[in-house]
């Protein structure tokens, strides 16, 4: 993977991504925390952002695109920079799932949505995980702005060499 300074704006504009993905699912189920039944007639399920890393190519891969001929002479080296092939935003996946265990069950008796027993299906939601996922996230993003901030001084700082 060619390495300048826009494949890091770009993956960490992809982690930049993934965080606000993450913090709209806490804001999310912390809106919905008392939603008792939803359009299914259940309670709701709370949202989290699942994310995989993209299997990286091989090192013969890797090396093969990094110096591959581009030019007609054997003495030219192509540009490592101009690898169409090997595209930097393809670092990681990320989508949005439901967490399907079971509800809390909350005694409430006047509660409209009440069982026989007075029971209450709540949704399966705590306060307390959702804010410590809010500000590992909020760490996440920082980090990232940090790393692009850095980038740029970086960037600055050698044209003044």
């Amino acid at each position: 993977m060619p390495e300048n300074i826009f494949s890091t704006f770009e993956i960490s504009g992809k982690g930049m991504s993934l965080q606000r993905m993450r913090l709209n699912a806490v804001a999310n189920n912390i809106a919905n925390a008392n939603t008792t039944k939803g359009p299914d007639g259940q309670p709701y399920k709370r949202d989290v952002v699942i994310v995989n890393a993209l299997q990286a190519n091989s090192f013969e891969d890797e090396l093969d695109s990094q110096i591959g001929m581009t030019g007609g002479d054997n003495m030219h080296i192509g540009n490592a920079f101009d690898s169409p092939d090997n595209p930097v935003s393809n670092v990681l996946e990320a989508h949005l799932a439901k967490d399907n265990s079971p509800p809390r069950m909350v005694y409430d008796p006047s509660h409209p949505d009440a069982d026989e027993d007075g029971y209450v299906s709540m949704p399966n939601i705590n306060i307390v995980t959702e804010m410590v996922e809010m500000i590992s996230a909020q760490r996440g993003f920082e980090a990232n702005a940090a790393v692009i901030e850095s980038a740029k001084n970086m960037a600055r700082d050698s044209l003044d060499i």
